[in-house]
């Protein structure tokens, strides 16, 4: 991948592992309150999957992964902290948490709980829940945005090529030229601008023969184009 994409998606990874524990944290303060046998123990059980999930997925995905996967990885992961959002929401959205001061609500085994300390901690998970789930919004849009840039490219396999092959805007995919279909080094590839692979530029253009024309053929199948001369009395007028 390029340098500045590894970098932003490395970010992007932490802010969500940081949100992420902040969530399970307090789902597990929940989880000692109200677990087992409480009419919160649903919404608890929830909380605590959900950002569980969402840390073992994405160190899983930080070494491994395609762009294929990482769509799928972003899109129920997203759908999960919707749904984590709109609960929370209809549990705690209508309530003031200032003017709760002094009362309690009751927890596990018939004791009680602070209900202004519950009340601020849900509004967290509440706001942390839509935060996360508009961050994956916008990573998935990204994702199919640079996965339309690698294909312009020439980059027709890139959905199940290593995501570390993808370009950042105004980059070549492929930086680091871990694909598996290295170029040889004598052959010419045309910059993007000309519709080229998109591997690093190498060489100059190759000086046709007099009387002759390049012709540079893409290649359908997502390999380097074809360069060939033919002499100018075969072209189409």
């Amino acid at each position: 991948m390029t340098v500045r994409f590894g970098n932003h998606r490395i970010g992007f990874y932490i802010f969500v592992f940081l949100l992420s524990g902040v969530v399970l944290g307090l789902a597990a303060n929940f989880a000692s309150i109200f677990l087992p046998g409480h009419n919160n123990r649903d919404f608890t059980t929830f909380a605590l999957v959900v950002p569980s999930l969402t840390i073992f997925t994405f160190l899983l995905t930080l070494q491994w992964a395609t762009p294929q996967i990482e769509a799928v990885v972003l899109s129920i992961l997203g759908i999960l902290w919707l749904a984590m959002g709109a609960w929370a929401t209809d549990i705690i959205s209508p309530q003031q948490c200032d003017v709760l001061g002094g009362q309690k609500i009751p927890a596990k085994n018939g004791s009680q709980t602070n209900s202004q300390a519950f009340c601020y901690e849900m509004k967290v998970i509440q706001a942390f829940s839509w935060t996360l789930f508009c961050v994956f919004v916008i990573a998935f849009a990204i994702l199919l945005q640079l996965v339309t840039l690698a294909q312009q490219f020439g980059r027709y396999l890139i959905w199940t090529e290593p995501i570390r092959e993808l370009p950042w805007f105004g980059e070549m995919p492929g930086y680091y030229n871990t694909s598996n279909r290295m170029p040889n080094a004598n052959t010419y590839y045309p910059p993007p601008s000309a519709g080229g692979y998109g591997y690093p530029y190498q060489g100059g253009m190759p000086m046709p023969q007099p009387g002759n024309s390049i012709i540079i053929q893409p290649n359908p199948n997502g390999g380097p184009p074809t360069i060939t001369q033919m002499p100018l009395s075969t072209m189409p007028v």
